[in-house]
């Protein structure tokens, strides 16, 4: 009879072994396209078939008119209600608020320079959001995860652009300047495309067919090339040694794994649909974003750590990504 139980307790594992394996092999197939888009451009840039200039140009386009049109017209078409998304924007905003003071008790525990404590605003909760993060979720969760994960792509850039930059300025020597802060915001066209989604959509107000249709043919190019021009940033990087890579390793588990673990408990509960939660938890595990290494250059940060973060992350949410899309499911 023992031995008939025990033997009935292993089979439940090994089924639900294969059952979880089985998922995350689907989750990872649902992915695996926008990583070979990466692969491409990683290849083609060792091969030297591309050079890094091309970075600044693909992404002047994804940021000035793919991701704007993808945003926009996803907006119009979504019937927006703040009492439906209320609870998704007030709790990823409080996540980002903490991750970004985080900052202050990881730099005294691991006694960090200045410079790499104000670097640490801007490392410790702005992943790859809007380039990575649309698309894989649209991917992985389906249509219906758009209109969240475009949301977030608005108030993810809005607390980095305020809260993380302030502090930037703050800590330093640099005078805090309130109006270039400003202008950053207002002139932000992923912030003016969802603020323009919304009022259309909110306001009822009618576009031209030829307008929509032009616009679609933007954002659905957007993907590959944002991805393309991501996989050519990660090939011009210098690789290093391996001790200059641990930090780095320990920061990358720290953002794709403990960080959203911490937003998946407390989530639990919120009020939220299960797409908004599961868009929020999986945003929150997006390896690090070419945004803030963009910062991190602007202010004279530790960009080379940010730089190697890129790098390691990127690969390593490759695996990480589908357990957290299995997990939260």
């Amino acid at each position: 009879m023992r031995c008939s139980l025990h033997f009935t307790f292993c089979s439940l594992h090994f089924e639900f072994f294969i059952l979880s394996m089985s998922s995350f092999f689907l989750a990872a197939n649902s992915i695996l396209p926008l990583f070979l888009i990466i692969l491409l451009g990683f290849v083609m840039m060792r091969t030297e078939v591309v050079r890094p200039g091309w970075v600044d140009i693909l992404n002047k386009y994804a940021l000035w008119i793919g991701l704007p049109s993808l945003i926009f017209v996803a907006l119009i078409r979504l019937d927006f209600k703040f009492s439906e998304y209320g609870s998704l924007i007030f709790l990823n905003s409080a996540y980002l608020i903490c991750c970004i003071l985080l900052a202050f008790p990881v730099s005294t525990v691991f006694k960090t320079s200045l410079q790499t404590r104000r670097t640490l605003f801007l490392l410790l909760g702005f992943g790859n959001i809007s380039y990575l993060g649309i698309p894989l979720l649209s991917s992985a969760l389906g249509p219906e995860a758009l209109g969240p994960a475009i949301l977030l792509s608005a108030v993810y850039p809005f607390w980095m652009f305020t809260f993380a930059i302030g502090l930037i300025e703050i800590t330093g020597q640099e005078k805090v300047h309130i109006l270039v802060i400003l202008k950053r915001l207002v002139t932000n066209p992923l912030l003016i495309s969802v603020f323009l989604g919304i009022v259309v959509s909110w306001l009822k107000i009618p576009v031209h067919g030829s307008l929509i249709k032009t616009l679609d043919l933007f954002g659905q190019s957007v993907t590959a090339v944002v991805l393309f021009s991501l996989g050519i940033f990660l090939g011009a990087q210098q690789i290093g040694t391996r001790k200059q890579w641990l930090p780095v390793l320990g920061l990358s588990l720290v953002i794709l794994i403990v960080l959203p673990g911490i937003l998946y408990f407390a989530a639990k509960g919120s009020g939220m649909s299960a797409v908004q939660f599961r868009s929020s938890v999986l945003d929150a595990a997006m390896p690090m974003g070419l945004t803030a290494y963009a910062m991190t250059e602007q202010y004279e940060l530790n960009a080379l750590l940010t730089g190697r973060l890129v790098i390691l992350s990127t690969a390593l949410s490759a695996i990480i990504l589908p357990f957290w899309i299995v997990f939260t499911s």
